[in-house]
């Protein structure tokens, strides 16, 4: 690996993925090596996934998805599901934040059960998924209130129903048009970082053939550099896509 000042990957990269994915795991856990609180430390996180999707577009990926909360994470405790929920709401309503949307021409497409959710949060995404949907060219696909089964299980229930009203040779086309996730395509590249080596449930339908990097920095320490690590290692690999 040939590499500049401070550590600073130079190599060039052969090829970059269309769709890209994070899983920005370790926020809590920098807090506590940091000695702070848990707030703080997802709000660090989320301005870490501003910076982050800026890297991407620098390398021409337009179209990032991230893992903003899981419906698995409601079981933790209310107070710290409270906070990142106010977190996500002054993000969601930044004047300034929504102004760098439009100025980079970025899509928001909210994918999840916004019902778990708070009212207001819920309808201020809600908002700017409307506010910036004219926008093809970047797409954010901000996943909250998701779950991987949940999103097959609902794709199940709805696929079952039309097609024993209807009946359809093309069960798989229904299905896919029935996931809470219809709509974005399959995932090239999904990142995990802390170290943690699962998808806990990430998109089954669009990472069956997705490329897989596990990073061991906290979110929070997470450095363009790193990214250029990931898109690299990516490069190298030969997708055969199950032939």
């Amino acid at each position: 690996m040939i590499t500049g000042i401070r550590g600073i990957v130079t190599m060039n990269i052969d090829a970059v993925p269309r769709t890209l994915a994070v899983i920005p795991d370790g926020n809590r856990r920098w807090s506590t090596l940091h000695k702070l609180s848990v707030l703080n430390g997802y709000d660090i996180g989320v301005k870490k996934f501003i910076e982050f999707s800026g890297w991407c577009r620098s390398y021409g990926i337009n179209s990032v998805t991230v893992w903003a909360f899981s419906s698995d994470n409601l079981s933790r405790p209310k107070r710290e599901v409270d906070a990142l929920f106010s977190i996500y709401k002054r993000a969601a309503t930044d004047r300034k934040l929504i102004a760098d949307l439009h100025k980079n021409e970025i899509r928001i497409k909210i994918v999840g059960d916004t019902t778990l959710l708070p009212d207001d949060l819920s309808e201020s995404l809600r908002a700017i998924e409307t506010e910036t949907g004219v926008y093809t060219k970047n797409i954010i696909n901000l996943l909250i209130g998701y779950g991987g089964r949940e999103d097959i299980l609902h794709a199940a229930k709805r696929a079952a129903s039309e097609f024993v009203k209807r009946g359809s040779a093309r069960f798989e086309e229904i299905f896919e048009r029935s996931l809470l996730s219809y709509g974005i395509p399959a995932i090239d590249l999904v990142i995990r970082t802390s170290g943690e080596r699962r998808l806990s449930g990430f998109m089954p339908w669009q990472s069956s053939y997705s490329e897989l990097y596990f990073s061991k920095k906290l979110w929070p320490e997470f450095t363009k550099n790193d990214l250029r690590l990931a898109l690299l290692d990516y490069s190298k690999r030969e997708r055969r896509f199950g032939r």
